[in-house]
């Protein structure tokens, strides 16, 4: 190299050129850029020489100016026609010679970027360039042609976030949905989100920090997602929505209704029978008649709605069903196990109309256990859809007109006292109902442990016992729900706690979770030898499972599940089970919170249940108001069965933080509910 030679080198991957000042130490050159900077290069560095010529700095506008109009990357094409015919490769003097009919300096460099850029045409091999095979380049193009209309979906994908952002209306493309998809899944898990490159390129590119939470907003902001977006749903494995499939399969089956496998059903028709659930229920699946036999006896009736009267085992809808396991409940709403059209519809026990049932009669001694029982496949027509709170409005009442109201409630009494006397476990803690309506408002009700529902779940409890020994009458194997007997703490020193939650707290402590078998065993909490949950067939697959079983008995059949296919369902149905439940427990959680937050300004009465980690000054507290249990820390020495006066001090439903302090009485108002 001369000094006043122009080269070529890279800057930050940016063509530069520069002229050779001097020679620094052994191998490098001091050379100078049109814009008067000095750079060090070693001869590596120079990608291009312009030999036997002496610029100056000076000249290099004029230089470049004078190459412009021949970068034309499209001329290529037409000399890897030419050579590409002959296999010859070329260099930048002869590509100037083919393209430019000259070989001056300025030429010969404009053929040298065109060479040294194209990625289509010629492969460079040594300071030589090769042409490309005509399939090669034609592969090229085509993923070059790929390549542009990903970036042109990409900027046209970026105009209509902003377009959204600014409050346009837009109809987004099929192309945006798999990048707003991957926005959802890191708003949703995070770092632990697969491909989530196009929810950091998009957060990038407008200039939004790249975490879960910005990803979160930009979803508020483009109107996709609500403020309190269920991400613990989420996070499921549970489906909130019905295939087409299945929605179709629905649509037969209610034009073209199965074939009764139980056509021999029993005529109850006659019978006065009373649904009693919530207001806001609409899947009616269990009703309550008693009838007086002819010698004086009385035989109470359980109605439980019959679902798999509207399908079979291993059909789309059951199939669907047993995907699911379970209907959610949660503060916004339901997520059903069968389509509401079923559901809702003819699977339900609805006032005035014709139903299939699973009736279990059941005629109890006078001590409340079971003396005679019987399970049929039956018509019904529900006489009265009643709430709990009419229900227990017409037993405060006596309305003479429906005694067989009472009658079943004295039942119901006589059979709790009967299941006392078997070891059975009452434990009674506040319950807490939270709803979120249609404008977003949030409500905390605490659930009465009312008359009404007492005799519900008395009438249920004995449902699923006469299921359970029908079941190991006949050996049929169905999920037999069992409960280890508990430990509990010496009956002197429960007698210590306060009674009520304090009591019964320390007593939940204790129970064990219950577990599912296809062999009976007892159910330690219920006193009860053997049981099994057979009264939401439409809410609870395990239900639905004995039902099957049931039926198919019943009328003679072979039944449709075998142990082994029992057991493993069982196994299906415990996994997804808990985390249904824990979707249903934290979602409650996020909402209880955000009640709290939009009441901030409330003094809550709360009573110390219990410790959870003494030595930290953790515990339990219960609302009572709201029967919510929280997690509070204490700054002073307090025991369970302390009553105090709790105000909001900070609380974010999102991150499930909640902290209280302790206000003194008299700041206390009157008592919200």
């Amino acid at each position: 190299m001369e000094k006043g030679t122009l080269v070529e080198f890279r800057l930050n991957s940016d063509r530069r050129l520069a002229v050779a000042d001097r020679p620094e130490g052994k191998k490098h050159w001091i050379v100078t850029d049109d814009r008067g900077q000095s750079h060090t290069l070693h001869p590596r560095q120079v990608t291009y020489e312009i030999p036997n010529e002496t610029y100056k700095p000076g000249d290099i506008s004029n230089f470049l100016r004078e190459i412009q109009p021949y970068l034309d990357p499209s001329s290529l094409e037409v000399a890897w026609e030419i050579l590409s015919e002959t296999g010859e490769s070329t260099n930048p003097a002869e590509m100037a010679m083919l393209l430019f009919s000259e070989k001056t300096s300025p030429l010969c460099y404009a053929a040298y970027c065109l060479l040294s850029d194209d990625k289509l045409y010629f492969k460079q091999k040594s300071d030589r360039y090769e042409p490309r095979p005509a399939n090669q380049v034609a592969e090229l193009r085509h993923q070059i042609g790929m390549e542009a209309q990903r970036q042109r979906e990409w900027e046209s994908y970026l105009e209509r976030i902003q377009q959204t952002l600014s409050g346009e209306a837009v109809e987004w493309q099929s192309s945006d949905r798999a990048r707003l998809d991957a926005i959802e899944r890191f708003a949703t898990l995070g770092d632990e989100a697969t491909h989530r490159t196009p929810a950091l390129e998009t957060l990038a590119a407008l200039k939004r920090s790249e975490t879960p939470e910005s990803a979160f907003q930009l979803l508020i902001d483009l109107g996709l997602w609500s403020p309190h977006e269920n991400l613990s749903l989420r996070r499921s494995q549970i489906p909130t929505h019905f295939s087409t499939k299945v929605l179709e399969v629905l649509h037969h089956r209610l034009e073209f209704p199965p074939v009764d496998s139980n056509a021999d059903r029993l005529d109850l028709t006659h019978l006065k029978v009373y649904t009693i659930d919530d207001e806001s229920t609409r899947e009616i699946d269990d009703g309550l008649s008693l009838e007086i036999l002819p010698d004086g006896q009385q035989r109470l009736w359980i109605h439980i709605a019959d679902p798999t009267r509207w399908l079979t085992p291993g059909d789309d809808l059951d199939l669907e069903a047993r995907r699911r396991v379970t209907t959610l409940y949660l503060p916004t709403g339901m997520i059903s196990m069968f389509p509401s059209e079923l559901a809702t519809g003819p699977m339900s026990l609805n006032q005035g109309e014709v139903c299939c049932a699973l009736s279990f009669a059941v005629i109890l001694d006078e001590s409340g256990g079971v003396q005679d029982f019987s399970i049929h496949t039956s018509l019904i027509k529900a006489t009265y859809r009643l709430t709990y709170d009419d229900v227990d409005e017409m037993l405060q009442w006596g309305v003479q007109a429906e005694s067989e109201l009472e009658t079943i409630a004295r039942w119901a009494k006589r059979r709790e006292q009967w299941r006392q006397s078997q070891g059975a476990i009452s434990i009674h803690m506040p319950e807490s109902s939270v709803k979120v309506n249609g404008d977003g408002d949030v409500n905390v009700y605490v659930l009465e442990d009312s008359t009404s529902r007492q005799l519900v779940a008395e009438m249920m409890i004995l449902a699923g016992e006469v299921a359970a020994r029908y079941g190991q009458k006949h050996g049929l194997p169905v999920p037999f729900r069992a409960q280890p007997q508990p430990e509990l703490p010496p009956e002197g020193e429960l007698l210590q706690l306060p009674a009520g939650p304090v009591r019964s707290c320390a007593i939940r402590r204790c129970m064990p979770r219950s577990e599912l078998s296809i062999t009976p065993a007892r159910h330690a909490s219920l006193g009860l030898d053997t049981y099994t949950q057979v009264t939401s067939p439409i809410r609870r697959y395990s239900d639905l499972l004995t039902h099957f079983q049931i039926k198919a008995h019943l009328r003679g059949a072979d039944l449709p599940f075998s142990p082994d296919e029992v057991k493993d369902l069982m196994l299906t149905i415990a996994s997804t089970v808990q985390e249904a439940t824990l979707v249903e427990r934290q979602t409650n959680r996020y909402w209880s919170l955000e009640f709290l937050r939009r009441n901030s300004s409330e003094v809550w009465q709360a009573l110390m249940l219990r410790w959870l980690r003494e030595h930290e000054n953790l515990g339990l507290v219960l609302l009572e108001d709201l029967g919510l249990e929280i997690a509070m820390r204490f700054n002073r020495q307090i025991e369970p069965g302390d009553r105090l006066n709790l105000k909001v001090s900070h609380v974010d439903p999102k991150q499930d933080v909640i902290q209280f302090h302790e206000v003194a009485y008299q700041e206390a108002p009157q008592a919200v509910g």
